[in-house]
């Protein structure tokens, strides 16, 4: 047990040294940021998830595996053993990062540790982390560096649960019987005071840190989330947090699917349940109800790498679904699952860079806007941006387009693919565009309205 819980004390000190003399960012990584501190993440829209470690050896999920092992299929010593053959020794943590900005993403978020509580980083604190295994050298260490130098804001994903760690949970029992934490037990202070000396490691020795991305599993209360937020505000007030530590966070985080209309500050949107967007209003709301949001997915069915999964979402199902994200002013955060021995696999590239190829195109109607006037019409999806509205058309008209409830003038339209003038009849309530026979983009076709206001 010695060897995983520091006394206070050392905490505190180490805390208050890191809150004296903080990181600043650097002046590139400094510019995305306006006075809003959300500024830079609202205008971004497209971010690289990464979940990677020794479970990618076995092909199953992070984690799970263990908790629910009936799912698993593989056991708890098996499990445990995987960092004992974990050697990445392709990793290049510059191509993750320029695969990245070939996809057209503005962030990336890694997973410096899952629920297993296996450290991607090199942290003081515990034996269960990448330096200890074959490989050796920090994952964090290399892709901060890289994302430093090319501009990539960087984020973290911190799991406050951590099934390897005796002060979470009495580790003499099997994982699947107390994975959620035991709160009551009297190491649980002990527990927090660990992970709070982590999260110091991760805002002091690793860069600016774009974001910190918690997933709290149930009952979050117990991870003392306003003092959490306290503590990486101190160190860097910038850093931007979800709203998965108990406490709300600066943005809401639906798993694995999109909310089918635009979320307000009344509804809670959080994890795998979509029920809860039941109480959304198909409605346009005012910008100060309006809560910041971001839909992190899957390309295939899992979160880590599986060799047996290939059911591969389309390259036009995840541009829609990034046109569908941004249409209601939220952010979409798109998972690689990187192969065991540290490249991403061609099926993920592939798409990634179709979406790029997209967005080289179309950027203008993604980038820096929020959600558009006309919302719940089948077919097409509106953002906007200063004085333009841009209209997505996921299904092709004959030859017009009609909209309702663009209010101000249309001075003109266009083609963002071809810059094609388009003739419009603008009347009281109705909007009516001309079309050519023929889409210019078979995934999603854009048009432009430039308007008075």
């Amino acid at each position: 047990m010695s060897a995983y819980i520091y006394p206070r004390r050392q905490f505190l000190q180490l805390a208050l040294a890191a809150s004296a003399s903080p990181l600043l960012p650097t002046a590139a990584f400094a510019s995305i940021f306006e006075d809003d501190r959300t500024a830079w993440y609202r205008n971004a829209k497209f971010g690289m998830f990464i979940h990677w470690g020794p479970y990618s050896l076995a092909s199953v999920e992070a984690s799970w595996p263990i908790m629910r092992p009936k799912a698993g299929g593989i056991t708890e010593a098996e499990y445990r053993a995987l960092p004992q053959r974990f050697n990445p020794t392709k990793f290049d943590p510059q191509s993750f990062v320029d695969l990245a900005r070939s996809a057209g993403q503005q962030y990336m978020v890694f997973t410096t540790k899952h629920h297993d509580g296996f450290c991607m980083f090199d942290s003081a604190y515990t034996e269960h982390k990448i330096t200890r295994t074959p490989y050796g050298k920090d994952i964090v260490a290399q892709l901060a560096t890289a994302a430093k130098h090319s501009g990539m804001p960087l984020g973290f994903y911190y799991s406050p649960p951590d099934l390897y760690h005796p002060g979470f949970r009495d580790t003499s029992k099997l994982v699947k019987e107390n994975w959620e934490g035991e709160p009551e037990r009297p190491e649980w202070p002990l527990y927090l005071d660990y992970m709070e000396l982590q999260l110091t490691e991760l805002l002091t020795n690793y860069g600016p840190a774009a974001l910190v991305w918690f997933d709290g599993l149930n009952d979050q209360k117990k991870y003392n989330g306003a003092h959490v937020l306290n503590l990486i505000h101190r160190l860097q007030p910038r850093t931007l947090v979800n709203d998965r530590i108990g406490v709300p966070g600066d943005y809401q985080t639906p798993e694995q699917f999109i909310p089918n209309a635009i979320p307000t500050r009344d509804v809670v949107i959080t994890g795998v349940d979509p029920s809860v967007e039941k109480k959304l209003k198909p409605t346009v709301p005012k910008p100060e109800d309006f809560q910041l949001w971001e839909t992190c997915m899957t390309i295939n069915d899992t979160w880590a790498y599986n060799m047996h999964d290939t059911n591969y979402k389309s390259a036009q199902f995840l541009i829609r679904s990034l046109v569908e994200v941004a249409s209601r002013g939220g952010n979409f955060l798109l998972n690689v699952g990187p192969q065991p021995d540290g490249v991403i696999q061609p099926e993920f590239q592939q798409r990634l860079r179709a979406i790029g190829d997209w967005l080289a195109v179309n950027s203008d109607s993604i980038y820096g806007t929020t959600y558009g006037p006309v919302q719940g019409i089948k077919g097409l999806r509106t953002t906007a941006k200063e004085n333009t509205i841009f209209v997505h058309v996921f299904d092709w008209p004959a030859s017009s387009l009609e909209l309702k409830g663009v209010d101000p003038k249309i001075l003109s339209a266009h083609l963002v693919a071809t810059g094609q003038t388009l003739k419009v009849l603008q009347t009281e309530g109705r909007l009516q565009i001309d079309l050519p026979a023929h889409e210019p983009d078979a995934n999603v076709s854009v048009i432009a309205l430039r308007t008075s206001a």
